[in-house]
């Protein structure tokens, strides 16, 4: 679970699905699972880690191993740091985990110096900074640290950060000769332990749940820098043990599960040449509450935003960074929970930031006195959007120019639209088709890249200018696409609208196999992921149209259905699973079931299968153990027990398991695994940093002690995401294979139990 439990399969392939539309067809070429998975993205890799300049000169990304430059003016592309220049700079492989991990969280592997003439690589922790005016690059700093050790170059570009050994350490670039100055190191814990104070580092807990990336930031005169310090001392320890070698070997992982101690932080200020770290005093619950982000008011000021452990408040403060005091600033208040983005802009006397206060995720401003930033709380100058739609990302809040980017499903619940409002609230839509763009947006706010898919589009790369006139559109060039699809014959899902037992609409789409005339000739698969958060049906091109498409080849029809409980459809919507992890979900699956089984006679209602992962693979042991409809399932990394889950996550909707002992013990499928129906395979990796997998384990358990059968898939050392062509190309023919043992006509009886 990222953030939220995420379905993350073909994770191989829906990172590198792009192209063109698929209007023009080449002669028709079946998919095979060998196509899908086992040579790599079946189209090959699109733009990755797109970046601007800092000058908006250059727009760079990494691919097939070289650091490619668009001009964002014309669209074109050359070699901006060559294969062979980048094999210099490689610093080795990296583990399973590592990798996984930065490309859940989309780490960055080079990052532009302000004067957008060097670049600074970082090459699974080896720190390159490679001059482009000369093409050379020279090794900073320390060899063998972990990746993920988050450097950055100081606003001036006199200094480079990074993380050394857990703590803060800074690098001066103008002085030859000067060492290292280690700000604030972290004890030195033995290997066995594993750290137990970070400074300036993420945990896991915050990186996951909160989308912490950094936990220290420059301050604008490059003089001081701001830090949080995390001590895990109380968190509990969880084994993830790697059983491939003859001597097992075990990494601990701090994991605070449902009702642990949460990681103490304190935030501090220390002078960018070394000296006493100032602690800012702020009011906080330590070990219980987060600071999910924080960042520099002025070069006095820093503003500092806290969450309680109950997720129902959210305030932010501003302190004075010569002597720690703090002034409350503002909150915003949920009886039930508030939502997942706590990403907030401060600057030159505005604060922008999103809520759904009025029902709806939107962008609110804020004034403060920016002679006087502590003089008094902030005011709410005014609502920027408002409305029957969801902001979503928020790309650039420019407080100079008093423009906010952003992106929307204003106009269609199942598309997003790029936006620009400015202080006054007048808006504009910078994108036009109908379909799903997402941006990345230059610094001086005048270009954008455009990353445009629809349901049956896979994604093409643009470069966009934002237009001088409101009314004008703005021009755009293609700078990545393909056609590699061109030559595969892919089916529309249909697109369902079903009302629920409340009255809400809910969306699906429905893929059925060609030529099912047949009364009740075809199974139906119900695909859904169902958790909190996340969005499945849209009009996006994903990555599971193409095993859709392939299930379709093998006679099944494909369900996917967004229910209550999920994400991009206001506060209501996603509330539904406050204190309720499978009730209002399952029945609104089997609603849409049902609409479908009605509407399409030749699905056959006894041929029922269902699949997820992650919190969709909660979903499905859930309906499998509250349903006797599904003859055959798969459950990929799922959650068997809420209480082996992270505390962020759990407690935002269940509460404390003090709090709500009932829920706990019927939301977690182990209690109820006695009464599985259907044909069940379970699958999980032992690397699996996310969701245990002890989960798997105990609920194995609970089969063998109702004497129930099952089927088992164990992936090595694989990860959350079960990355890679042979894992993927072996994991897929196993789901295939589940199906067509148990839902074809003539299949055994599956009865479970």
């Amino acid at each position: 679970m990222t953030r939220k439990p995420v379905i993350l399969f073909l994770a191989v392939a829906v990172s590198a699905l792009a192209g063109l539309p698929l209007a023009a067809q080449a002669p028709e070429k079946p998919l095979t699972i060998d196509a899908i998975f086992a040579h790599g993205p079946i189209i090959g890799s699109p733009p990755d880690q797109l970046t601007w300049s800092p000058d908006g000169k250059h727009l760079t990304y990494l691919d097939g191993g070289e650091l490619m430059d668009v001009d964002p003016a014309t669209g074109k592309t050359h070699v901006l740091v060559s294969a062979a220049k980048m094999e210099n700079l490689n610093g080795g492989s990296n583990s399973e985990r590592d990798r996984d991990h930065r490309q859940r969280h989309n780490l960055a592997s080079y990052v532009w110096a302000p004067d957008s003439t060097h670049i600074l690589f970082d090459s699974n922790g080896r720190l390159w900074l490679y001059d482009l005016r000369n093409a050379t690059g020279v090794e900073l700093g320390f060899s063998g640290l972990l990746s993920g050790d988050d450097p950055k170059f100081s606003p001036d570009g006199s200094f480079i950060s990074l993380i050394k050994d857990h703590g803060l350490a800074v690098i001066p670039l103008r002085e030859p000769g000067t060492p290292t100055i280690f700000l604030a190191p972290a004890p030195n814990p033995s290997p066995a332990d594993g750290p137990v104070s970070l400074n300036g580092e993420v945990d896991w807990v915050y990186e996951e749940e909160l989308d912490v990336r950094s936990n220290y930031f420059w301050s604008p005169d490059s003089k001081k820098i701001a830090y949080l310090q995390m001590n895990e001392t109380q968190v509990p320890r969880y084994p993830l043990t790697d059983w491939i070698p003859s001597h097992a070997t075990v990494d601990w992982q701090r994991f605070p599960q449902p009702g642990d101690p949460n990681p103490e932080v304190h935030l501090g200020v220390v002078p960018a040449r070394g000296g006493k770290t100032v602690w800012m005093k702020f009011p906080f619950h330590d070990g219980d509450d987060y600071v999910p982000r924080f960042g520099w008011v002025d070069s006095k000021t820093v503003w500092i935003e806290t969450l309680t452990r109950d997720h129902k408040h959210r305030a932010l403060f501003f302190a004075d960074t010569d002597y720690g005091e703090a002034q409350p600033m503002l909150e915003i208040s949920d009886d039930k929970f508030l939502d997942e983005d706590y990403d907030v802009t401060v600057g030159d006397g505005a604060i922008v930031l999103t809520s759904w206060s009025d029902g709806h995720n939107h962008l609110y401003l804020y004034s403060y006195d920016k002679q006087k930033p502590l003089a008094s709380g902030a005011k709410l100058d005014r609502q920027l959007t408002s409305g029957d739609f969801e902001v979503g990302e928020v790309y650039s809040a420019d407080t100079t120019r008093k423009i906010v980017d952003y992106a929307s499903n204003e106009g269609n619940p199942l598309e997003q639209q790029l936006w620009q409002v400015n202080f006054s609230g007048d808006r504009r839509q910078l994108s036009a088709e109908a379909g799903f763009h997402l941006a990345t947006f230059s610094p001086n706010g005048g270009a954008f890249t455009d990353k445009f898919s629809t349901r049956m589009t896979p994604p093409v790369m643009r470069v966009c200018q934002v237009p001088e006139k409101s009314t004008a559109p703005g021009s755009c060039r293609v700078f990545w696409e393909t056609h590699a699809l061109d030559s595969y014959h892919l089916h529309l899902p249909e697109q369902l609208e079903v009302k629920a037992h409340d009255g809400t609409t809910l969306y699906a789409t429905l893929l059925l196999p060609e030529g099912s005339t047949d009364s009740a000739s075809a199974p139906l698969i119900v695909n859904p992921y169902g958790g909190p958060h996340d969005q499945i049906v849209m009009n996006q091109w994903t990555g599971a149209l193409l095993f859709d498409e392939l299930l379709a080849q093998h006679g099944f029809a494909v369900l996917h259905a967004d229910n209550r409980g999920m994400g991009s459809r206001g506060r209501a919507f996603a509330q539904a699973a406050y204190r309720n992890f499978g009730p209002v979900q399952l029945e609104d699956q089997l609603t849409v079931v049902d609409a479908a089984l009605q509407k399409f006679p030749q699905l056959d209602p006894k041929r029922l299968g269902w699949w997820g992962w992650s919190w969709g693979g909660t979903f499905t042991l859930y309906a499998m153990t509250h349903s006797a409809r599904f003859r055959a399932g798969v459950a990929v990394a799922p959650v068997t027990d809420w209480r082996d889950y992270d505390s962020i996550y759990t407690e935002r909707y269940l509460g404390l398991p003090t709090e709500h002992p009932d829920g706990y013990r019927d939301f977690s499928v182990a209690n109820s695994a006695a009464d599985l129906k259907g044909r069940l395979l379970l699958v999980h990796g032992t690397g699996d940093d996310n969701v245990h997998i002890e989960n798997t384990v105990q609920f194995v358990q609970k089969l063998i002690d109702a004497g129930i059968p099952y089927d088992l898939e164990i992936f090595p050392r694989k990860t959350h995401s079960l990355a890679g062509p042979e894992a993927q190309t072996h994991l897929f023919s196993r789901i295939l294979a589940q199906f067509d043992t148990y839902l074809k006509p003539g299949a055994p009886a599956a009865s479970g139990n």
